[in-house]
């Protein structure tokens, strides 16, 4: 892809391979401080930036021919800003003004992108997109030679933590909070795009972000990943219904802090804060019929079912790694209450069809669903799951009729990567 977008685009000092996830186990657990097992993907942005001599920050997506111009907070426009092309440019605008808030910038840039991450299908296309503007931004201002940049991220886990307080508003060690994209996450997609290395899963724990331990994938097995045509947009009333599931977390956690009386910064640290603290969180919400099932979930996959499927992945028993998966979903279903008949009916075919594992991911109410199989199969498997989805979905996947479902194959990718001149194809 850089081949084509620099003969769009034109020569480019700065180019960046930043990719989407995939998220095998950890639904809704990062902002409440808990467990996640990721993988970077092999699709993603393709990124090239020129800096310029003003503060203004253009973005081309060299795809749908849509730019936006942006000035950075106090900076001077050597050509007047255009207006926001379409919703995308919330991801630029919003890092463009924190890092500029908090390490100042100097100069600006001229970034164009191409794309062959789905857009709002719950790989995290927006983070990536936010990742790769703050990558453009840091290198074209030297932001490494700023005296805070140091000390505040020093690596990429403190980089992934901070951009997913870019993305929240939330403040970030000395920095303040900020207004975000709208979104009450946390920090896994970042740091799965920061942190991935290719052929291994990673779990990570949040609030702050930690690395624990990394998981080879399976040599022989791949991810299918179906994209089931329902959109997963952050925005309007998906929005609303994502931050849903935060808000009951901060509503636990409100209740815990004023019955004991103690300040845990996370759920999972109020969870971990002592032998009968389950419990008493559990007695806090029992009556309550959202905020028990949330809490339940939120236990289960974190403290049970991420590690549990992390030692059965490094010891190659599939058949509990899948059976361990399934509680993942069920336990979605039951207490997020964020899956769709579509995303259901991917999960339970891709068992049926002999996927050793499967589960729907990301923000949910949409998205995609991801399928282990064994790689030899991977073509004949792909095409019957295929197959029964456009049976039982026919207006999802037909193409002629707007569907916008989608299948491809993968292997745990690499991390967000800054593309030498020789290596550009």
């Amino acid at each position: 892809m850089f081949g084509s977008l620099e003969r769009e685009f034109g020569p480019a000092p700065y180019q960046w391979f930043v990719p989407g996830r995939v998220e095998l186990l950890g639904k809704h657990t990062d902002y409440a401080g808990g467990r996640s097992l990721v993988c970077a993907v092999e699709r993603g942005f393709c990124l090239l930036a020129r800096a310029r001599d003003d503060s203004v920050l253009t973005v081309l997506d060299c795809h749908s021919r849509e730019r936006v111009s942006l000035t950075a907070p106090g900076g001077q426009a050597t050509s007047p800003p255009s207006s926001a092309a379409s919703g995308w440019a919330i991801y630029p605008a919003t890092v463009l003004a924190r890092v500029s808030r908090d390490f100042g910038i100097t100069r600006g840039l001229d970034l164009a992108l191409t794309s062959d991450l789905p857009a709002a299908a719950g790989l995290s296309s927006s983070s990536a997109f936010t990742v790769g503007t703050f990558l453009a931004l840091a290198a074209v201002n030297n932001l490494q030679a700023h005296p805070a940049f140091p000390a505040a991220l020093p690596t990429p886990l403190r980089c992934a933590d901070y951009l997913g307080r870019v993305e929240n508003g939330m403040p970030f060690e000395g920095f303040a909070g900020a207004a975000g994209v709208g979104t009450l996450g946390g920090c896994q997609d970042q740091t799965a795009i920061l942190c991935s290395i290719p052929g291994e899963v990673g779990q990570f724990c949040f609030d702050p972000v930690t690395f624990e331990r990394r998981i080879p994938f399976p040599e022989l097995h791949v991810l299918v990943v179906a994209l089931s045509g329902v959109v997963a947009a952050k925005t309007g009333a998906a929005m609303e219904s994502y931050n849903a599931a935060a808000r009951a977390v901060h509503e636990i956690e409100r209740r815990w802090r004023e019955a004991s009386g103690r300040q845990d910064r996370s759920l999972a640290r109020a969870a971990a804060s002592g032998p009968g603290a389950r419990g008493d969180l559990a007695r806090l919400v029992a009556d309550d019929p959202v905020l028990r099932p949330r809490l339940e979930q939120f236990l289960e996959e974190s403290a049970e079912l991420v590690p549990a499927a992390a030692e059965a992945l490094h010891r190659r028993d599939l058949g509990r790694f899948g059976t361990l998966v399934d509680r993942s979903q069920l336990a979605a279903e039951r207490g997020l209450r964020n899956q769709t008949p579509e995303t259901i009916h991917l999960q339970r075919s891709a068992r049926s069809l002999g996927a050793v594992a499967a589960s729907a991911f990301g923000a949910g109410f949409g998205g995609s669903v991801w399928a282990m199989v064994e790689a030899n199969r991977a073509e004949r498997f792909l095409e019957d799951w295929k197959a029964g989805y456009e049976a039982a979905f026919p207006a999802r996947a037909a193409e002629e009729g707007g569907g916008q479902a989608d299948w491809f194959v993968t292997r745990p990718g690499p991390a967000a990567t800054r593309i030498r001149e020789s290596h550009r194809t």
